[in-house]
């Protein structure tokens, strides 16, 4: 047996998300069936985040184990029988077996992109968030510090989330314009479901003026999914990076 860490890049326009689904194309389940050609067996891929449906990665980590050890280029193996699907193995090496992806993580981080003009997206259409009304993106960034730090976070918390608590560590919320581009940057060791969409969706309504930042605290405060501002569409949400020892 041969445990190799995988670092991903994927669009996630159209994948039903990273977790494997039946009779659904999902970024998982791809990367399996490429990982099954090489081995001549099922192989079960872990990943660091489950990314939703239309979420795209530049540094997702999973880990696979092969039946037997593969020192050749594991990532150019990988990478011919995943062609022609937005998916590249960025690199492939071994690690010992107690490494896994998601429970050996330390960090998450995550970028979500806006882009605050009135013209229609098109290269950056389903990369981005176009947003017609002008967008305060200082104000958003001041409210987003509301966020930090340990809360419950059930108001950010979509009602299909998994995991076994709603509490979390915000570690990073910074939000910054460059010209019609606004970019949303967050870390925590995990994030529940839905929970980064739902906090930039709540933001826009504090950007547009329509909301401050007591109202961001006073939802927070409520940990009520009722609570919650409109959810952002997945367009312009990144999984970056995942940070391991």
């Amino acid at each position: 047996m041969a445990r190799y860490k995988l670092l991903i890049e994927y669009h996630g326009g159209p994948f039903q998300g990273w977790m494997r689904l039946p009779g659904k194309p999902t970024v998982q389940g791809a990367i399996e069936a490429a990982a099954a050609k090489l081995d001549g067996g099922p192989v079960e891929v872990y990943g660091a985040g489950r990314t939703d449906s239309g979420v795209h990665a530049m540094g997702q980590v999973a880990h696979l184990d092969f039946a037997v050890d593969r020192p050749g280029k594991v990532a150019d193996a990988l990478n011919f029988h995943l062609r022609p699907l937005p998916i590249a193995i960025l690199k492939a090496e071994k690690v010992d077996e107690d490494f896994h992806a998601r429970f050996s993580a330390k960090a998450r981080h995550y970028r979500f992109v806006i882009i605050n003009r009135r013209a229609d997206l098109t290269v950056e259409k389903g990369l981005a968030w176009r947003i017609a009304p002008k967008l305060d993106a200082r104000k958003m960034h001041d409210a987003a510090q509301v966020l930090l730090g340990t809360h419950d976070f059930t108001t950010f918390r979509d009602m299909e989330c998994q995991a076994r608590s709603p509490v979390k560590t915000l570690d990073r919320f910074d939000i910054a314009r460059y010209g019609d581009r606004i970019e949303c940057t967050l870390s925590a060791q995990s994030f529940l479901h839905r929970q980064v969409r739902s906090m930039v969706g709540s933001l826009i309504e504090v950007g547009r003026g329509k909301r401050d930042a007591r109202w961001l605290g006073e939802i927070l405060a409520a940990t009520d999914r009722t609570a919650c501002g409109p959810v952002s569409p997945p367009d312009g949400l990144f999984l970056e990076k995942v940070d391991y020892d």
